[in-house]
């Protein structure tokens, strides 16, 4: 009698990653790990230890308190996987010697801040102090970006007061910049050279992590079968982030544009833990209410997701093999 073939084990997947330079971040319950395609061809893997598990610190579980710790968190770590795999470039290359920096390097390179850190780590590494401080950089300019975010769509739709417009309707004229701006800025960088092949890294990372959930062997093949789109996706963080802050802006007070950005400021901790929470169910569970939340984000990763190439499968797949768990059951939801 012939066996019966065994059904895929299906599971909901801790595993998140991040699209690098020519390169993919993974990170698992215990281990994280990027992979980067050299110049030469080659794929160079590289890992190290995380504790995302069970024993993990409590701030990093604690329901509306995890929010904000994990995104600042992933965004400096982002930052640094960023920097080292654009450095692994140059390296490859051998032509860091020879590189000519640009004009902002070239200033960074000689802030005191710089050259404090690199004498912290005794000379022996400034590509360590670099990414350090690339990080702190990147965080600031998101936040300022958000800051931008909120108030110039403040500044504007405040501007409707003076015709006699009711409060909602400036409210609603808000949110509307809000998103044109959102969607705007994404579409710009989308059809930027490098940021597309960055894109399409990011869609290879969203199939190779859809192939595994599916309990799918991982190869180019079966990958390339996935759908592009996660609901766990930073793309959809940021634009829940976004439509939360609408929703809380149609109750602030519009007596004074100044105020109202103070107060969208001070509530947009409570935006980012709130949003945590929504895509953290949207990744465990499918009903109808996280399929509308999850709506949005996954349509702009229309623009943030596209598809990869064979080559950059193989990178993802490099990746996420050395975070997969020895048993699926500690890596479910």
């Amino acid at each position: 009698m012939s066996e019966l073939k065994e059904a895929p084990c299906k599971i909901k997947s801790k595993i998140g990653g991040q699209a690098l330079i020519e390169g993919i971040m993974m990170k698992g319950v215990g281990i994280a790990a990027m992979a980067c395609r050299l110049p030469d061809g080659s794929i160079d893997v590289e890992t190290w230890k995380v504790n995302n598990g069970d024993d993990a610190p409590w701030y990093t579980k604690t329901p509306f308190i995890r929010g904000c710790y994990n995104f600042v968190n992933n965004l400096i770590e982002g930052a640094e996987c960023i920097t080292k795999s654009s450095q692994k470039q140059i390296d490859a290359d051998g032509d860091d010697e020879d590189e000519e920096l640009s004009k902002f390097e070239e200033w960074l390179y000689n802030t005191k801040l710089m050259k404090k850190l690199d004498a912290a780590l005794e000379g022996e590494n400034s590509d360590k102090a670099l990414g350090a401080v690339m990080a702190v950089i990147s965080v600031v300019m998101f936040i300022i970006m958000l800051c931008v975010l909120k108030f110039f769509p403040a500044l504007i739709s405040g501007l409707l007061g003076k015709l006699g417009a009711p409060n909602i309707l400036k409210a609603i004229v808000e949110g509307l910049i809000k998103l044109c701006l959102l969607v705007g800025y994404m579409w710009v960088i989308s059809n930027m050279k490098e940021m597309a092949k960055t894109f399409r890294y990011h869609g290879a990372e969203h199939k190779t992590i859809a192939c595994y959930e599916a309990g799918l062997p991982l190869t180019v093949e079966n990958v390339k079968k996935q759908t592009r789109f996660h609901p766990r996706c930073g793309t959809s963080f940021i634009m829940l982030i976004i439509l939360l802050g609408i929703a809380i802006g149609i109750f602030l007070p519009w007596d004074n544009v100044f105020k109202r950005f103070g107060m969208q400021l001070l509530l947009l901790p409570v935006e980012t833990s709130v949003g945590y929470e929504l895509i953290k169910l949207a990744g465990r569970v499918d009903n109808i209410f996280t399929r509308i939340i999850s709506a949005p984000g996954l349509w702009l990763q229309r623009i943030t997701t596209k598809e990869p190439d064979d080559k950059q499968i193989e990178v993802a797949i490099a990746a996420i093999t050395p975070v997969l768990p020895e048993d699926r059951s500690t890596d479910k939801w």
